[in-house]
């Protein structure tokens, strides 16, 4: 039904497929960094590096849309959820923070020749440790162990580490680290693109592997979840995904690299619309349904009102940094990004 609240699950429902699309790209490149082996290991971090460096604050835009949504749109829904995901959610704004303060250092480190030690390392641990907590965060709300007595919410400090969780994180993992090479192959030649293109095909198969475990974990961790998964409103999500992801590994192997990265970003589409699909219309599952947890009718018209404002503003803005820089070093400061 298109109701107000409805539309506002969707635009968070939208949020975070933006905030994977892009930002979980750039989360992919820390992972690739650490992982990055072989006689072109130094070429393929500084390709990711390059690649990352004009938009990695950018596209915590999506981020922050997804929270000022929820404790807009959802209040009561945006209290629950950051009182009981509170710990993982700090772990990953942690992530956040060490993340953007590394990639600070080491760029401002490399251009004046003063290197601060490990901070590499320290950008790569927060690149893996923020797509991590937030997967758990996330299928967390999928468990149906947050209980709701007398309009407080009640779950036992350590509920949202689980199998089901767990899982979610290592599939938050692979679908960043899936991402950034398959990126990165739109961006260079020769060799170091056959790396990237190589490391797609490990990073596809893996994600494919633990979303397909996914599965019979959840029917025995959150059976309400899987039921609706599996049912006919979430079945088609699903089979579109694997769809989507078979083609996009097809596409990376006979190179047809542009290709590959439009499935690619569908798979991750189809896979996060599945999981809010099978979460409708709860927003905490068998808990707190999106209508009970929804802002009044007047607050919602006036989100809407300014949110299209927002949109003329913000998206022309953010195609033309897309547009304008698409992972390739400036000419003209050869020291900013490559030194």
């Amino acid at each position: 039904m298109w109701t107000l609240e409805n539309l506002a699950a969707g635009a968070v429902c939208l949020g975070l497929v933006m905030y994977t699309v892009f930002g979980g790209a750039d989360f992919g490149g820390g992972i690739w960094t650490a992982l990055a082996s072989g006689p072109r290991a130094p070429e393929e971090r500084e390709g990711l590096f390059n690649a990352i460096g004009p938009v990695w604050e950018t596209n915590h835009i999506w981020l922050i849309f997804v929270v000022v949504t929820l404790f807009t749109a959802f209040p009561r829904g945006f209290a629950a959820l950051f009182t009981a995901l509170l710990v993982p959610l700090v772990i990953a704004l942690i992530g956040i923070n060490f993340r953007g303060a590394a990639f600070a250092f080491r760029h401002f480190g490399r251009q004046t020749g003063k290197h601060i030690p490990f901070m590499a390392s320290i950008f790569a641990v927060a690149s893996m440790l923020t797509p991590f907590a937030l997967g758990m965060a996330v299928t967390a709300t999928a468990t149906g162990k947050i209980d709701f007595v007398n309009g407080w919410v009640q779950a036992e400090a350590w509920f949202w580490i689980g199998p089901f969780t767990l899982v979610g994180g290592l599939v938050g993992l692979a679908i960043c680290a899936y991402l950034a090479p398959i990126y990165m192959t739109v961006r260079t030649e020769g060799e170091l693109q056959n790396d990237f293109r190589r490391q797609g095909i490990i990073a596809g198969l893996v994600l494919g592997i633990l979303t397909t475990v996914e599965i019979p974990v959840a029917m025995v961790d959150a059976p309400l979840f899987a039921s609706r998964l599996l049912a006919s409103k979430g079945a088609p999500f699903v089979a579109m995904a694997v769809l989507s992801g078979a083609t996009a590994m097809v596409l990376l192997w006979r190179c047809r690299f542009l290709w590959a990265q439009i499935a690619a970003a569908a798979t991750v589409t189809l896979t996060i619309t599945g999981f809010a699909s099978a979460m409708y219309p709860d927003l905490l599952i068998g808990q707190l349904s999106l209508a009970a947890a929804a802002a009044p009718a007047a607050t919602l018209s006036a989100f809407f009102s300014v949110l299209v404002i927002g949109i003329i503003i913000l998206v022309p803005s953010l195609l033309f940094l897309y547009w304008t820089f698409r992972g390739e070093p400036n000419p003209e400061l050869p020291r900013l990004w490559r030194d």
